[in-house]
């Protein structure tokens, strides 16, 4: 490789992804009610959280550790390997502002040191497909040049479309309010949220689960574009059966062949809750 890819855990990038393109995951924190601490992904599954969360447990996040991010880094800018950390939205977390103070106080021990950060402006899976594509370009002996103008590329056009299954889990996140969460709740209401420019957006309203999965496919028709020609990424709140079907209906609709499936993690998870459902792909090229 002619660059090292670097993201954190709110990627949602399955284990065998990170493994075959050997891309480096800095890990997010989440605690629990009684504050202890625990590492997404590396000291907390997210089937544990969700079972947890189904429960009642209340969880938080947090950013990286300024440890995780310096020890990442450093160990790059003393073997001098060029670097681009790819990292979760800045308007969700603080982890871009983190990654790019630690990156600016190694430069100064390490002025030579070659790394970009990019704000992806998304989030689980949709922030992963633009790490994944990187590392493939990357892999196949692209230049730096190259993978940066594809990231840059992949920023402006991977769409998010997704839904939850229980309202309350948005509510107690502060994305809903309580009102609106059980009258929702009571009415068999499915939101249907995207992310423009960094945020989460609601995008409409859907009564009934079955119509849900009918209307992200419209979504996806009139938004995407040569979509049997991309990876479609598919992320769940401990509901692989669903994400199935999902991919069995955008296979069918799109012709589409390469998914990328995992379970959203620890941090993306404590917020969005069990069963929640999240569909990326990339739109028309819109000038």
């Amino acid at each position: 490789m002619n660059v090292k890819i670097i993201t954190d855990s709110a990627a949602d990038l399955p284990k065998e992804i990170i493994e075959e393109y050997n891309i480096d995951v800095i890990p997010l924190r989440v605690y629990s009610e009684d504050e202890k601490e625990f590492f997404d992904g590396v000291t907390l599954d997210s089937k544990t959280l969700f079972n947890e969360m189904r429960n009642g447990k209340v969880f938080k996040t947090s950013l990286p550790s300024y440890e995780n991010i310096y020890n990442t880094f450093i160990k790059y800018a003393k073997e001098n390997t060029s670097c681009i950390y790819i990292a979760f939205s800045s308007e969700l977390s603080g982890t871009y502002q983190s990654t790019v103070m630690v990156k600016n106080e190694l430069k100064e021990e390490f002025p030579d040191f070659d790394l970009e950060i990019y704000d992806t402006k998304g989030a689980s899976i949709g922030q992963g497909l633009i790490a994944v594509n990187a590392a493939k370009l990357a892999s196949s002996g692209a230049t730096k040049e190259e993978v940066v103008l594809n990231i840059k590329n992949n920023i402006q056009h991977i769409e998010h479309i997704f839904t939850v299954d229980d309202l309350q889990y948005l509510v107690r996140g502060g994305r809903l309010s309580k009102v609106a969460g059980f009258v929702g709740n009571l009415l068999n209401i499915k939101p249907i949220l995207h992310v423009e420019d960094g945020k989460l957006i609601p995008l409409e309203k859907i009564r009934g689960s079955k119509k849900v999965l009918k209307r992200i496919l419209e979504i996806m028709e009139s938004r995407g574009t040569n979509l049997s020609g991309q990876i479609i990424g598919i992320s769940h709140g401990d509901d692989l059966d669903k994400a199935i079907e999902v991919k069995n209906a955008v296979a069918e609709a799109f012709g589409s062949k390469e998914f990328v499936i995992n379970s959203i993690g620890s941090a993306i998870g404590a917020h969005a809750g069990p069963g929640t459902l999240a569909i990326f792909f990339m739109n028309e090229n819109k000038q």
